[in-house]
């Protein structure tokens, strides 16, 4: 029982750590997208995602 609650604390601490990253990189990508320097694909080699997740960011910061 006790290895099965650690287990579940582990997946937990992971899933926020993914979230807290992801919360990261979409503030990231929204003032790389406001400063207006960088290209759809520039942002997404920094970021390391498509430029498509770029794009997407990018219009629904628009809307």
């Amino acid at each position: 029982m006790c290895k099965a609650m650690e287990d579940m604390r582990n997946e937990a601490a992971r899933e926020a750590a993914l979230k807290a990253d992801k919360a990261r990189m979409i503030k990231t990508a929204r003032r790389m997208l406001k400063a207006g320097k960088y290209t759809y694909e520039d942002i997404a080699d920094v970021l390391e995602i498509s430029a498509d997740e770029v794009k997407a960011l990018d219009e629904s910061q628009s809307a």
